[in-house]
């Protein structure tokens, strides 16, 4: 497992829309955990391919280091529910700010796992939020995208400052 460089904003690369994966293979395997070594470095609680560069449907999430990570292949929201809720949201490629993001309250997705077996989840709260954000980024939309024009500009100018100091 491998430390990766981290896609900082506003690399174009994280505005791309990630291909579906075609192989799953011990190379995807590798690469997940790849992702998972550097989303726990970053530090962060999810991660994309993409956001190491690699444009590929893959994501990592570890909300609870206790239940252990959990991979996702070709993401894909199958349903949402009507129900909004606004939950603080960040990025490993922008890191040290953050702010709310209104997202469905509850999703349900579809995935394959890394031996390639078709799944469902159902998700909400925290974990919502995270199967949404991360396919956005998949779907080539950064997460500040959501935000209003106003918050969007003072969010890019304090990352900005932060990464001159």
């Amino acid at each position: 497992m491998t430390i990766r460089p981290i896609v900082r904003y506003p690399d174009r690369r994280l505005a791309m829309p990630a291909r579906p994966v075609t192989v799953l293979d011990d190379g995807l395997r590798a690469l997940a955990a790849d992702l998972l070594e550097t989303m726990r470095a970053a530090p962060g609680i999810g991660i994309t391919a993409p956001h190491i560069g690699v444009p590929l449907r893959l994501v990592v999430l570890e909300l609870d280091p206790k239940v252990g990570a959990q991979t996702y292949v070709n993401p894909e929201i199958e349903w949402a529910s009507p129900e909004m809720i606004l939950h603080k949201e960040g990025s490993v490629s922008m890191p040290g700010v953050t702010d709310e993001v209104q997202r469905h309250a509850r999703v349900r997705i579809s995935y394959h796992d890394l031996n390639g077996n078709l799944q469902t989840e159902e998700s909400d709260g925290l974990r919502a939020v995270c199967h949404q954000h991360e396919i956005d980024q998949l779907d080539g939309m950064f997460w500040i995208q959501r935000l209003s024009r106003l918050k969007r500009e003072r969010l890019v100018k304090k990352f900005e400052k932060m990464a001159r100091e």
